[in-house]
């Protein structure tokens, strides 16, 4: 923890109150968002750096401001089974409630200055803004929304109303309460598997395991949010055949066949600059392994893959989304998500026809589109 919320007010208006935290008899009060449980003397913040507690309080510090927007085609998040070939409206704030040496999104999760976060937009805006640049979702992702609470739970709300879905990016390490309240407002989501080394998860972010295979079996087994789940695979720390065949195992009997999961090729990065990028034959037999337990939609991905980044029908083995990157390249679902050659049923969430967005990336100012939205409007 550290004291640097001194000089934060309920008045400023990025600060809101929070509600899941309690005062502990020592005089501290334990932030319980989270299972890391920050206990905080007045001025101090959580290691997420986002949270601090204030006036006798835990408090959001960042609420209404993000690092930045960005159109996304919805494969990058990555989603294979929702909405196919759509474009997503993403966005992040700072900071993280995990300690990842090797954190691919560092300059953003691992922010300690919250001057960087210079896009600033209501919950009215963004989901008024995806509706009007045709996103069918919004994304809550760069770093992990577990941190943002507040924030997304509002953003995500002003979405629904407007018929925009809700997409999460996260690392699953959230406590019951909350998580069933933020789940409650989403339609779907990639939670991102690091291990399933206990050890390995304590060393290298900070966390622990278990909560994580919690939330994937909470989201899997009482919500109806579409999950998908991603592996980041790291040379000699989490693809060992052992460890691979373990977890998916364990996904196959806990979460069903039907669950698609990604296997992402590591590039040396932050703070663990001394092991290799991933070879791309490391991520085809973790692919290998997971199909061999039962797992019916595996994908690889950060490597140029067509084979690999594809789905398949279960039964008949046909082409059912051929893609190349993020772009679709081929369509072999009929109107109702089932395959054109056998009639079996995809599993996910499709509509009719696959989308168009391709590969393009855009980025967006939110407030010079608040200025203009209103001049328009008037």
């Amino acid at each position: 923890m550290t004291r640097e919320a001194e000089h934060l007010s309920l008045a400023d208006p990025d600060v809101v109150p929070t509600k899941y935290w309690h005062a502990l008899d020592d005089g501290r009060i334990q932030c319980d968002l989270c299972p890391r449980y920050c206990k905080l003397h007045e001025g101090q913040r959580g290691l997420c750096f986002v949270r601090a507690r204030v006036e006798d309080q835990i408090v959001l510090t960042t609420y209404g401001r993000s690092s930045g927007f960005c159109i996304d085609p919805i494969e990058k998040k990555p989603l294979a089974h929702f909405l196919p070939g759509t474009p997503v409206l993403s966005f992040g704030t700072a900071g993280c409630n995990l300690a990842c040496g090797y954190c691919q999104n560092w300059d953003i999760s691992k922010s300690r200055e919250t001057d960087r976060l210079l896009d600033q937009a209501s919950p009215e805006t963004i989901a008024e803004a995806a509706l009007r640049m045709g996103c069918r979702s919004v994304a809550y992702t760069y770093n992990d929304p577990v941190v943002f609470h507040e924030y997304a739970i509002d953003v995500a709300k002003a979405c629904r109303a407007r018929g925009v879905k809700n997409v999460a990016v996260t690392a699953g390490y959230v406590c019951p309460e909350p998580r069933a309240e933020f789940y409650a407002w989403m339609d779907a989501a990639n939670v991102d598997l690091k291990s399933f080394n206990e050890e390995t998860y304590k060393r290298h972010t900070g966390a622990h395991l278990e909560p994580v295979l919690d939330t994937l079996k909470y989201i899997r087994h009482e919500t109806d949010v579409w999950l998908e789940i991603t592996t980041l695979l790291i040379p000699g720390l989490n693809d060992s055949d052992e460890e691979l065949t373990a977890m998916a195992d364990w996904m196959a009997r806990e979460l069903g066949p039907e669950v698609p999961w990604h296997f992402s090729a590591f590039h040396p990065d932050y703070r663990m600059l001394d092991r290799p990028p991933t070879p791309p034959a490391t991520l085809r037999r973790a692919r290998e392994i997971a199909m061999r337990a039962g797992m019916n939609y595996v994908f690889t991905g950060n490597i140029h893959d067509p084979d690999g980044q594809a789905t398949y029908c279960p039964d008949c083995g046909a082409t059912l989304i051929g893609r190349d990157g993020y772009a679709l390249t081929m369509w072999g679902l009929d109107g109702q998500g089932h395959c054109l050659r056998c009639g079996t049923a995809c599993a996910g969430v499709f509509e009719a026809e696959p989308g168009t967005w391709g590969n393009r990336r855009q980025g967006v100012h939110l407030a010079r589109f608040h200025a203009l939205m209103k001049h328009a409007d008037e």
